[in-house]
């Protein structure tokens, strides 16, 4: 192929239809016919990026190997596709407009005023495009975040517009995913929240070629029929997207519907090779038929929102198919726990994970759990703060360092075992300045962490600001609990683990990022495997 084809997805009506999912279903088909495609998320937030919000606004900020602080949403193209994003896969509101005001403080539009049209579309343009010119993709499917009619979508539906007519319509179309409510008191399937939901889209001078509707109830021809008509698209262009017992199916969902042969037969792109999924298919067949079920403690202090955790449970479940189990995921408010609740809370968990997270709220109770998990020989799994919590609560009450604490929840204390990075504390602005991204792990011969991964030089995706504290390292090494993991240049620490317990092990960085549905972290199945073994004691 000479040319980069671009897929626009938008959506209408209501926000979390599912456009990350329908976009990454779509590319799994087109991957499987063999054309090579990634996916990109302009997120129309004023953010530079998701780094600086907090978990309740707007779920899990994922980390690319790049470094680059993403919407949760490149998580799935990651899990669907099993191929990395990077920075150029998620744009903001924030940083186009901070793109086009350095330009404007450097005097490059020469002395034009700037506004929305062009100057705005133009860098929107650029950055839908930065992928599409690298050569290295055949189609590039671009999710426009929010729904038609937002204020803060207008610039990104204008953009596509402009593109659409430079492109040409065969090298770019728009898919329009839409909700079809179902209305108990009439007893029927309602089209008309999609058809002002068009009528809006064109109203912006967008004109969907495909529209992919949810529902909870089958659609039949007859309001097919009515939504080609009133909506300006083909019969066959209307696609069903029925709710499904899990995101999985939605790839063959849409293989059954047709959604792939639609947007090839549009590029003009031929069709000869049929989707591939039959690995795909296979953790499926084990996801749906597990041999048995265990019980897992998620202790985090966001608990509430599940998306705060996403790529968490999404490891959970690659995992579980893995070892042929169903994982249940207690979730567990670290707040709600203390020193004499916790045996009551805990005991009947095959394993606890304790999660990531920032600042104080909520610590005492994820040191209590992980002492739980320590003393009654639990396998225990502690990822980024987790991982910090275990050495506070190891240097407590093994060490006997009553104080011992994270430079993070107090500035103060006299034993910092978590301490403030050296080059961060200078530092006051709070976005993109943590370490974050891929980083090398160096893995110490005969531990459980270099058992698990069958490999002595690793890299994991990295995001936090406090590290292990090396002025305590021997004394903590000394009284059990060992470094196993070190990076090769800076000797941080970045795994613990105590080998007297059957299965703990604490990561500083986050391997949930690296899990998907064809490579299960290993570390999530080497976890999952322990707390199978101690479902069944």
């Amino acid at each position: 192929m000479n040319k980069t084809k671009y897929v626009f997805v938008t959506g209408g009506v209501t926000s979390s239809l599912g456009k990350g999912i329908i976009a990454a279903s779509l590319a799994k088909l087109l991957q499987g016919r063999g054309y090579s495609v990634t996916i990109q998320k302009l997120d129309p937030y004023i953010n530079i990026d998701p780094g600086t919000l907090n978990p309740y606004e707007h779920g899990e900020c994922y980390v690319t190997d790049d470094g680059a602080e993403t919407d949760l949403d490149l998580g799935h193209y990651e899990r669907f596709l099993n191929i990395p994003t990077s920075q150029a896969n998620n744009v903001t509101t924030g940083r186009i407009y901070q793109s086009v005001i350095n330009k404007e403080r450097k005097g490059e539009f020469l002395g034009k005023t700037v506004q929305v049209i062009p100057h705005i579309t133009d860098e929107i343009k650029r950055r839908i495009q930065i992928l599409g010119n690298t050569g290295d993709f055949d189609i590039v499917i671009t999710e426009i975040g929010g729904t038609v009619g937002d204020i803060e979508s207008l610039p990104y539906v204008e953009s596509v517009r402009q593109l659409l007519w430079e492109l040409g319509h065969e090298n770019a179309i728009v898919i329009h995913l839409t909700l079809i409510p179902y209305l108990a008191a009439a007893g029927e399937l309602k089209t008309k929240p999609t058809q002002h939901s068009v009528k809006m889209l064109m109203q912006s001078g967008v004109s969907p070629d495909v529209l992919v509707c949810r529902t909870e109830h089958k659609i039949n021809d007859s309001i097919k029929r009515k939504l080609a008509l009133f909506c300006n698209v083909k019969q066959e262009d209307v696609i069903e997207s029925i709710d499904a017992e899990t995101i999985y199916d939605v790839p063959n969902l849409m293989l059954k519907e047709g959604l792939d042969k639609v947007v090839l037969k549009k590029l003009q792109l031929p069709e000869d090779i049929q989707p591939e999924l039959k690995d795909w298919n296979k953790f499926l067949k084990k996801f749906k038929n597990p041999n048995n079920i265990i019980e897992i403690g998620l202790i985090g202090k966001y608990v509430e929102l599940h998306d705060a955790y996403k790529s968490i449970t999404e490891a959970f479940i690659h995992a579980g198919a893995e070892n042929e189990v169903k994982v249940n995921i207690n979730w567990i408010h670290s707040e709600d726990l203390t020193v004499l609740n916790v045996p009551r809370k805990l005991k009947d968990l095959d394993g606890i994970l304790v999660a990531p997270g920032f600042g104080e709220r909520g610590i005492e109770g994820k040191i209590d759990a992980v002492r739980y998990a320590r003393e009654n020989n639990i396998p225990f799994l502690g990822i980024c703060l987790g991982m910090q919590m275990a050495v506070i609560e190891f240097s407590r009450n093994v060490l006997k360092i009553e104080d011992a604490n994270s430079l993070e929840m107090d500035e103060k204390t006299p034993n910092p075992v978590i301490n403030l990075m050296e080059e961060q504390k200078d530092i006051t602005e709070k976005g993109g300045t943590m370490r974050l991204g891929a980083w090398d792990c160096e893995l110490l011969e005969n531990s459980k962490i270099k058992s698990i991964y069958n490999s002595k030089l690793i890299s994991e995706r990295h995001r936090h600001r406090y590290e292990f504290n090396n002025t305590y390292l021997e004394q903590i090494e000394k009284a059990g609990m060992i470094a196993t993991g070190r990076n090769p240049k800076t000797n941080l620490v970045e795994v613990v683990e105590i080998p007297s317990h059957p299965w703990f092990v604490g990561v500083q960085y986050h391997p949930e990022y690296k899990s998907t549905v064809l490579n299960p972290h290993p570390l999530f199945v080497d976890f999952v495997k322990a707390a199978l073994e101690h479902h069944l004691q």
